[in-house]
């Protein structure tokens, strides 16, 4: 087995002080806390920090032979009888804690377990085989790219962190065994979000960025190179520093239970999740736990101003988000007005010197060390300077423009004047669908033949889960040419039979955009923004990639490429200037380009082409002509497209109308993409 990279030789970001592993060792204090999710562009060392910390844990005391990790007097599947808790005297074994990784293309038997197929097709014996779940019971479940997860393990995860339990109900098997671990994600924001129910799931939350100063930049590589020429030489030189985590955590485990929780504490804390409007009340308890768990990380028996705003910054910025656009973080300035400068409880006597075993009274600091392998360590509460790229903004703002359009000179083009409009708040929109039946990626927009959903029949062969009572059935009437004696169940490969099953996929949606001066009117620009965010908002809940293709003046830009990240394509949205003449056959092209990469590059993601325009063409000679050849040329690509229509006033023409059905595209006005609007017109028909 390879050796793992040692937690305290990470090198910690001054940008965002050592926030990532104190919160790792915190809810590793204390479970309850709710697990760590760690979000951060790439290369930052998420996933190091995660898989080294499982290293630095006290080891744990199991039931020797148990298959779920249990500790005498659990209940387990595998104890003296069913639903029975193992004895108190049981006979136990000590190992190291697990960092099970779940993979986002794992599928569900795999998390939950299911039956021991080649016990049941060799000797016909149903025995349940445990999965991931009961694999990371008592330790630490690990999932890389989170926010990539498929939506049917979201659910198994939720209930899992929700019960600390894990409930399998399948294929003939009824087992029930605990599952209480730390939960522990990373993500690339740029990858797209987490579903709220997951992210409130997760205890705290970390923003993550490397390092700007040069010298630490410098070190980072410089422990790299050396651990990566002599693995065992630079995971001796950490030793000391390792047991002394180690020692640490489990002092501060030890300590947990005598750390006293006043109404003093209760009341403030209760004062800053007000604060911040958080939702619920999971906040200030999360909020609560960490704040004690941190106190006795620092050897205390009592909670103070700093435990409570440490653990604020923690476990507060991805609860105050109230929609997928809006950037996490936390006002520091307000929470330091809301804690105030006096201690929630009149100071307690000191803590005991002898609690640290070296004889010292000072209060240990932080839980990583900058320096080789001295043991030193850095402040817990380092100070942590403003990083303008987390900042909360609103990226929705609106300038001032006039409600003229640009002049009609031959020669203005490019030079026309431009203005950035602003849009309202999202809303419901109707569901656009790709046509027929795919078969990509697991999602919530259109019909596809998935690995999870409702059973539509079987296969011979295929990818989904084994179907046991059709393979069954098509082994049973060639036992007796089988020569079947013993009374077990004689198969061959061709009675094996999988499960067909349909759902719903997540699809390419790709806004096609006009950005001309026949839309920068203030009034039907803001519509046009805030309907594209609305279905921006839609793709978000859908799990669909997004792009952006903009056109204005005399040409086509690729705003954003496809994405999983919804709110990039919502900032680009927001910034999009208007202005200019309408190339619309250069933004049709454009679109149709990007297309052609992206079926190249996932050929079983469908797409979804939505062009918002009002169907005028003014760029370039022959602009209507162009504009409808490579209309004729989309619709000839059978991709499933919609016009969304942007004309308005009493005199309309009709272009977008006419382009629509050039692109056998679906042509849907500007006010009726709005749900809302769809069922008024159901209700008055």
């Amino acid at each position: 087995m390879p050796l793992q990279y040692p937690l305290s030789a990470v090198v910690p970001s001054r940008d965002t002080g050592d926030d990532m592993t104190l919160a790792l060792v915190l809810t590793t204090i204390s479970p309850e806390v709710g697990g760590v999710l760690v979000r951060g562009e790439k290369g930052t060392a998420k996933s190091t920090t995660v898989r080294a910390l499982a290293s630095v844990l006290p080891p744990i005391e199991v039931v020797a032979g148990d298959r779920f990790s249990s500790a005498p007097g659990e209940t387990s599947p595998d104890g003296p009888a069913p639903d029975q808790a193992w004895p108190l005297d049981a006979e136990t074994e000590t190992r190291p804690v697990r960092l099970v990784e779940l993979p986002v293309g794992a599928t569900e038997d795999r998390v939950l377990g299911s039956l021991h197929l080649s016990k049941v097709l060799a000797d016909g014996v149903a025995e349940y085989e445990p999965g991931l779940l009961a694999r990371a019971h008592r330790g630490i479940l690990y999932v890389d790219e989170v926010n990539l997860l498929h939506d049917h393990l979201v659910d198994l995860l939720l209930d899992a962190a929700a019960m600390g339990r894990s409930t399998v109900e399948r294929d003939g098997v009824s087992v029930a065994h605990a599952a209480r671990f730390v939960l522990v994600g990373t993500m690339n924001p740029e990858e797209g979000e987490l579903r709220p129910q997951l992210l409130d799931r997760f205890g705290l939350t970390v923003e993550i960025a490397a390092p700007r100063d040069p010298r630490l930049r410098a070190e980072v590589v410089r422990r790299r190179l050396a651990f990566d020429a002599e693995p065992e030489a630079f995971v001796a030189s950490y030793a000391d520093a390792e047991r002394a985590l180690t020692d640490r955590i489990a002092a501060a485990r030890t300590l947990l239970p005598e750390v006293a929780l006043t109404d003093a504490v209760l009341t403030k804390v209760a004062e800053v999740c007000a604060a911040f409007e958080v939702d619920g009340m999971r906040a200030d308890i999360v909020t609560t736990r960490t704040a004690i768990a941190h106190a006795a990380w620092n050897g205390r028996t009592h909670v103070t101003r700093a435990d409570i705003r440490q653990a604020a910054l923690l476990a507060l910025p991805h609860r105050r988000r109230r929609n997928p656009f809006d950037a996490p973080g936390l006002d520091e300035e307000l929470l330091d007005e809301v804690l105030g400068d006096e201690e929630p409880d009149p100071e307690p006597p000191a803590p005991d010197p002898e609690r640290h075993e070296d004889g010292s009274s000072e209060e240990p600091d932080s839980p990583t060390s900058e320096g080789p392998a001295d043991g030193s360590r850095a402040d817990s509460d380092p100070g942590r300077p403003e990083d303008p790229r987390y900042e909360p903004e609103d990226s929705l703002t609106s300038a001032e423009s006039p409600d003229v359009e640009p002049p009609s000179d031959p020669r203005a083009g490019a030079l026309a004047p431009t203005s950035v409009v602003g849009a309202a708040d999202p809303y419901k929109v109707r569901r656009l669908e790709v046509t027929g039946t795919g078969a990509g990626e697991s999602g919530r927009r259109s019909r596809a033949l998935t690995t999870n959903g409702r059973r539509a029949g079987v296969d011979p062969t295929g990818t989904g889960g084994l179907h046991l009572v059709e393979t069954i059935r098509a082994a049973a009437p060639h036992q007796r040419s089988r020569g079947r004696s013993d009374g077990r169940l004689r198969f061959e490969t061709s009675d094996l039979r999988t499960a067909r099953r349909e759902g719903r996929e997540a699809n390419l949606v790709l806004f096609c955009v006009d950005a001309s001066g026949s839309m920068a009117a203030r009034k039907r620009m803001e519509q046009v923004k805030t309907a594209i965010l609305s279905l921006l908002l839609d793709a978000y809940q859908r799990r669909d990639k997004v792009g952006l293709v903009t056109f204005r003046a005399d040409s086509a830009d690729v705003a954003l490429p496809p994405t999983h990240s919804v709110d990039i394509a919502a900032s680009r949205l927001a910034e999009l200037p208007a202005g200019g003449r309408t190339p619309l056959a250069e933004g049709l092209l454009r679109a149709a380009e990007v297309l052609r990469v992206e079926r190249v590059r996932d050929p079983r993601r469908r797409p979804l082409l939505i062009v918002v325009t009002d169907g005028r063409a003014t760029h370039g000679p022959d602009a209507v002509g162009r504009s409808r050849q490579a209309a004729a040329w989309i619709a000839e690509q059978q991709t499933t497209t919609v016009v969304v229509d942007c004309e308005q006033g009493p005199m309309r023409l009709g272009l977008a109308g006419h382009l629509a059905a050039t692109m056998r595209a679906t042509h849907l006005p500007l006010a009726d993409v709005s749900a809302d609007a769809l069922t008024s017109v159901a209700r008055v028909a």
